[in-house]
């Protein structure tokens, strides 16, 4: 029996933006799976998103490294360290 029993706070559409990349690889915490699939089970719009992700990565499947110019992969690069810099 448990003597506290705590609901987990809601996970705000913001965040699953955030970690929809980690829940499609398997790499959240239960926890945080559980809260992101409720969530998901009542909005409409992130299980959209959702789904739009999902199409994207198979209509694409992976790119390696050799797939991009050395000038492509200088680019994305960049565009990820503003991407994380502004997030900071």
């Amino acid at each position: 029996m448990k003597l506290f029993t705590r609901k987990p706070t809601p996970i705000e559409c913001q965040k699953v933006v955030e970690v929809i990349t980690a829940y499609l690889e398997d790499a959240l915490p239960a926890r945080d799976r559980r809260r992101l699939e409720a969530h998901l089970a009542a909005c409409p719009y992130c299980s959209g998103y959702l789904d739009q992700i999902r199409e994207t990565i198979a209509l694409t499947g992976r790119l390696q490294d050799d797939d991009l110019s050395p000038a492509a992969l200088e680019d994305l690069t960049g565009v990820f360290r503003a991407w994380a810099a502004d997030r900071a």
